[in-house]
């Protein structure tokens, strides 16, 4: 009997999600430029949050979250830490988490995406899951932002203009 070995070729590599991420990153952050300040904190749609607290939850998931990843350590999640009152503070601290990032996400070995976490200690998936959870959380609430500008009658940025 003859064994056939095929060597896959890896999809994407550990710098090309994290080039993705930041292209959605850089969107939302136009996103959050393009609302007037009153707002920005307090303009919503069916009941749903402000896009202040949706940004502020992003906010208080990617850099805590990769900072728990590398150093192993599960704390819970929570979103009192920051509580901006303007936007010029909430795009400082978007940039200084983007920053966080880039520092941690560099320092998950290519072995660890595939490890299970138990992320803010609820969520007990392989790494790689996390991260693309993040991801696909900031789209979802960035659809809430471009629902709340349109319903302002501010054009939001193009979906595909990430950089």
């Amino acid at each position: 009997m003859t064994t056939t070995t095929t060597k896959t070729k890896q999809f994407i590599s550990a710098d090309q999600i994290l080039e993705h991420w930041q292209g959605h990153r850089n969107l939302t952050r136009r996103v959050i430029e393009a609302f007037p300040e009153k707002e920005l904190f307090e303009f919503s749609v069916g009941g749903m949050r402000p896009f202040a607290k949706l940004a502020v939850e992003l906010i208080s998931i990617a850099g805590p979250a990769l900072k728990g990843i590398v150093n192993e350590q599960i704390e819970a999640f929570s979103e009192e830490a920051f509580k901006p009152k303007t936007k010029e503070e909430l795009l400082a601290k978007w940039d200084s988490e983007t920053d966080v990032i880039n520092e941690y996400f560099h320092k998950i070995s290519e072995e660890r995406f595939q490890e299970t976490f138990n992320l803010f200690g609820q969520y007990e998936f392989p790494v790689y899951q996390n991260i693309l959870y993040f991801i696909d959380n900031e789209v979802h609430h960035r659809g809430q932002g471009y629902t709340y500008l349109r319903a302002l009658g501010i054009e939001p940025p193009f979906f595909w203009e990430r950089f």
